[in-house]
């Protein structure tokens, strides 16, 4: 008799479920917060459901309409991290009272409409000067761009900007970077290691300029599966570059063959940015610089633009735009 009553109160009991989050392409520290704060702020506010964090995933037990709930503002926050790189508490209590992640980015979004991208710990990346807005304005009327200029003008970290935004914005597939392998007047000589140990020296001012923009976990999800490339310009010679935001920074070191070669890598839908500075060409003396030739040769052409940035649009330490007006002097 009494089994009879509690399989039928059994039937009328809540049904409790159990649904699983996978966080591989992000760090738990930045999604879960210090001392799991941002877990604890979410188990306050859904006290029906049991929260477990364990490394990279999130287990949530309760009811099917609570855990839908949950999964609706989970989702939310994660869209919210992908655009603004950060996530605490008062960006969870801001999302689940003023609405959907898509209305708080879209207004967040026109507030900040010069930001082009929201880097790692919700650092706003700008252009910081007239010709680094020149660069953000002529790529969205350009497929092409020829960026040349001095140290410390910000040409690469521009680029790397805009191709990041792209790739968010879903405008492009992917992000090729590219450089040549060139040393600045010094012979380096054996290095350890495979390819791509040798290799890493010379791109390290592109790993700088994404780690800045992008988490590590997703950033490492990116150059694995492809999404983000990083190699040497001898390797783009056969490939044609669709769908892609390609950068070719250093180009003053490539020769007028190489330059040639990248240029001609161009596919369907695709946006090229070439970067460099004429005035520090490391190349053997016999060999010529691509990006001089091309900067006359491409001066003109219909969707190619030509941008030149100078002491002025230095951004490093105030002494770099004194030591480049005194090279200059010299020069002249």
């Amino acid at each position: 008799m009494y089994r009879r009553i509690a399989i039928r109160l059994f039937k009328y009991l809540p049904q409790l479920t159990e649904k699983n989050f996978s966080l591989e392409s992000y760090s738990p520290l930045e999604i879960y917060g210090v001392n799991d704060r941002n877990i604890n702020l979410l188990r306050t506010q859904f006290p029906k459901l049991k929260i477990i964090a364990r490394d990279d995933q999130l287990k949530v037990q309760g009811e099917d309409q609570d855990i839908e709930t949950f999964a609706q503002v989970f989702s939310s926050l994660l869209m919210y991290f992908d655009n603004y790189g950060r996530l605490n508490e008062a960006d969870i209590l801001k999302l689940s009272g003023n609405g959907t992640a898509i209305e708080v980015v879209s207004t967040f979004r026109e507030a900040n409409a010069d930001v082009l991208v929201h880097g790692r710990n919700g650092m706003m990346i700008r252009a910081r000067t007239p010709n680094q807005q020149r660069m953000v304005e002529s790529i969205a009327t350009n497929d092409m761009i020829l960026a040349i200029g001095p140290a410390g003008t910000g040409k690469t970290y521009t680029a790397v900007a805009l191709a990041v935004r792209a790739l968010k914005n879903k405008e492009v597939r992917r992000i090729i970077l590219t450089r040549p392998a060139v040393e600045a007047g010094e012979n380096l000589g054996f290095l350890p290691g495979d390819l791509k140990d040798k290799l890493d020296p010379y791109l390290q001012p592109l790993y700088d300029a994404l780690r800045d923009m992008i988490p590590t976990q997703k950033l490492v999800g990116y150059l694995e599966d492809g999404t983000i490339e990083i190699a040497p310009l001898a390797f783009m010679r056969g490939r044609t570059l669709e769908g892609a935001f390609a950068i070719l920074d250093e180009a003053q070191n490539a020769t007028e063959g190489q330059l040639k070669m990248f240029l001609t890598r161009m596919g369907n839908s695709s946006k090229f940015v070439i970067t460099g500075d004429i005035t520090q060409i490391d190349l053997p003396r016999h060999q010529a610089s691509g990006l001089v030739q091309a900067s006359r040769l491409l001066k003109g052409i219909a969707g190619i633009d030509l941008i030149m940035l100078d002491h002025r649009d230095v951004v490093r330490h105030k002494l770099v735009t004194s030591i480049i007006n005194a090279y200059e002097r010299e020069k002249k």
